[in-house]
Order: C-alpha cells, then structure tokens, then sequence
C-alpha cells in the first residue's frame, strides 16, 4: 500500500516539491555560510519526493542551536516551501482520493518550517526487531 501511495504522491504532488527543495538547497549551498540549510534542504526534500513509509521525530539532543537555525531557515526559505505544502495539499483534497496525499502534505508543513532539530526514520521494522517481539 505505501508503494501504491508514494507513486501516486510521486506523479501529484512529490516531484514538484522535490524539485522545490532541490533548488532551495542548491541556492543555499551557494553561499557557504547557509551550506547546513542546504544540506537540510537535500534530506527534507528527498523524503518530500517518497514520504510514506518514513517518518519525521525529534532528534533528543536538539537544543537553541537548532531552534535559532530554524529561525534563519524560515527567513531564507521555510516559508515558500510551507506555502507550497499548503497549495499542494488544498489542491489534493479536492478528489476523495486525494485526501489521504493532502493529508501527507499538510503533514510536512511543520517539517518545512522547522527542519533542524528532526530525523527522517523508516517506519518498517526490521528483521531484528520482529524476532525480538516474537519471543
């Protein structure tokens, strides 16, 4: 089912917001200073391209350091990112299939906005987990 989804949101909304981030992160690794956004840029925009399956958790050890780069991340480029999120998600409501994939976009506006300070981890259990539980 998430492979179903991922290549629907793939053709409907994850190219275009790939290719958003890419250019973001492009633009913001020009400048050397803002080379962290951009490789932050890269790694939300790779998991913007096939979100389900994965998700987005807070790193513990985050802190101020984190929250002033996210404040810096807003300014150059969090909130067209969000805007598109939002645009994208409106336009995937309106089918009743759609719905689900609006849902997901909706989802990655807080990560848009704040996306220092988060991990991108896989929601699948691995083979050394499921023998640990079925013992």
């Amino acid at each position: 089912m998430r492979t179903l989804l991922n290549i629907i949101w793939l053709i409907f909304a994850g190219f275009w917001l790939f290719v958003g981030y890419m250019v973001a992160g492009v633009l913001l690794c020009i400048l050397i200073v803002t080379i962290p956004w951009g490789i932050a840029s890269f790694r939300v925009g790779l998991y913007a391209l096939w979100p389900f399956g994965r998700e987005v958790v807070s790193k513990p050890t985050a802190g101020v350091g984190s929250f002033l780069g996210n404040v810096v991340w807003v300014i150059l480029a969090g909130w067209w990112l969000a805007l598109g999120h939002i645009i994208s998600g409106i336009a995937l409501c309106i089918t009743i299939i759609g719905i689900p994939l609006g849902i997901a976009d909706f989802k990655l506006v807080p990560v848009s906005l704040m996306p220092l300070g988060k991990d991108i981890v896989s929601t699948r259990r691995g083979a050394f987990d499921r023998t640990l539980t079925a013992r």
